[in-house]
């Protein structure tokens, strides 16, 4: 009996110890890579997380997953065979979307892409109008950016996706053969003439029969999204929806 009064004692002590080297362990890890809020610059958030909860909270979500016959579901109409879309956020000039977006397009920032697309998968399954997805696709890019920026942007926002729904990634199932030129400042006309023969399916095989989801972290005309999305429709039986992290107003 005595034996166990003098365990318990140093069991509670051992346990406290450990508690404290962990937490100073966290406190270190910290001091030495520092882990801010994108939108705000506070470190009271969680490691896995891109915003603090106020600033997620004021991303301007634009409800378009739960709704039919939404601004994106209407801008492919009477161009392409598509079963939904959906954009998670309106994308302006200035905003904290535009400053997340330039980190992971421009400054190396994958990590933002993981993130946001947990947020776009989240509104998926919330909405249960995308349960029919089987497999993600995310939007290829010419293998010579793609090696520049050291991945496929699209690609990242899947690998957030996939951790929220469980659906597979088909990231080589098509390709980009052509090298074209930045689009952002292309008028329209110039958009859908530069996406012509730009697509060519790789995999038919992983892709027959099945409920796509080609995605992309923003949509403007949509030019590219339909190219590629036809280069999908060719392959049969196969059905398409689409969703982007943001939409330009």
């Amino acid at each position: 009996m005595q034996q166990h009064c003098f365990r318990y004692p140093i069991f509670f002590y051992l346990k406290t110890m450990v508690a404290a080297l962990h937490a100073y362990l966290q406190d270190f890890s910290h001091l030495l890579f520092p882990h801010n809020c994108e939108g705000c610059g506070t470190d009271v958030l969680q490691h896995t997380q891109m915003l603090c909860a106020q600033c997620q909270h004021q991303l301007p979500e634009t409800g378009f997953a739960l709704t039919a016959a939404n601004p994106i579901e209407k801008m492919f109409y009477g161009r392409l065979n598509i079963v939904q879309a959906t954009s998670a956020y309106y994308f302006t000039k200035q905003s904290l979307i535009q400053h997340l977006v330039h980190q992971l397009k421009y400054k190396g920032n994958k990590e933002v892409g993981i993130y946001l697309g947990r947020l776009l998968a989240y509104q998926l399954k919330a909405a249960q109008r995308f349960d029919g997805v089987e497999a993600l696709v995310p939007l290829p890019l010419n293998p010579k950016r793609e090696f520049k920026r050291g991945y496929n942007q699209a690609a990242a926002i899947c690998e957030g996706m996939a951790q929220v729904l469980h659906k597979p990634i088909l990231k080589n199932a098509v390709t980009r053969t052509v090298f074209t030129q930045t689009q952002t400042q292309q008028s329209r006309v110039h958009r859908w003439q530069n996406m012509d023969g730009v697509f060519a399916i790789n995999n038919e095989k992983a892709l027959q029969g099945k409920h796509l989801l080609l995605v992309d972290d923003i949509v403007t005309t949509g030019a590219t999204l339909e190219a590629c999305g036809a280069a999908l429709l060719q392959v049969p039986y196969t059905k398409l929806s689409i969703a982007t992290v943001a939409y330009t107003v």
